[in-house]
């Protein structure tokens, strides 16, 4: 399965169970930004328990694989769970969102986008992608983050509600990380 035919089959099987998301991660990132190769496709969801039986119900065991025992424990903890598909090596993050009033502005605030070719979905606002990618640098320093925040800052400087980032980075915990990318980046 190609990872836009993945795509667009979770986006359909969401839509039609009525589950709330965002695209999240490296596509969004590449929808406002820079587009980079990466195998997983990240979304924040908003899951009720037998939401999460409906969505792994809809998932033919000989296509997919998925931890019901894995999913629950997300709901519950507030993690993410994986759905894979084992012929490709495609698979799809789902992070459960956040219960604070930014994880509910992610949702809330989300766009209808065309994310590829033929494939629209929605996706957290750039603003809210340049937030959860400086919480992942945060939390693993891995540069590729940093590279999506100036591919988007860079593509869509103008269009970007610097004051909605820093009032949530300062909130979040990580407005040191934004200015320093806003001083390289001579804004």
């Amino acid at each position: 399965m190609e990872q836009s035919d993945l795509l667009r089959f979770i986006v359909r099987l969401l839509e039609q169970l009525d589950v709330p998301y965002a695209i999240v991660g490296s596509f969004a990132s590449g929808a406002y930004g820079e587009p980079r190769f990466t195998q997983d496709i990240d979304l924040v969801v908003e899951l009720t328990p037998a939401q999460v039986d409906a969505v792994i119900s809809h998932l033919p065991e000989d296509d997919f694989y998925v931890s019901c025992e894995a999913a629950l424990e997300a709901l519950r903890t507030g993690g993410q769970f994986k759905v894979i598909h084992p012929e490709s090596g495609n698979k799809v993050d789902f992070i459960i969102a956040r219960r604070d009033a930014w994880g509910q502005q992610q949702l809330q605030g989300r766009k209808r986008l065309e994310l590829l070719s033929g494939v629209e979905a929605y996706a957290a606002r750039p603003e809210d992608v340049i937030l959860g990618k400086l919480l992942y640098y945060h939390e693993g320093g891995s540069e590729k983050h940093l590279r999506d925040i100036t591919g988007i800052l860079k593509l869509n400087s103008d269009a970007i509600d610097r004051d909605y980032v820093r009032q949530w980075a300062q909130q979040l915990g990580v407005e040191e990380i934004w200015q320093a990318i806003l001083a390289r980046l001579g804004q």
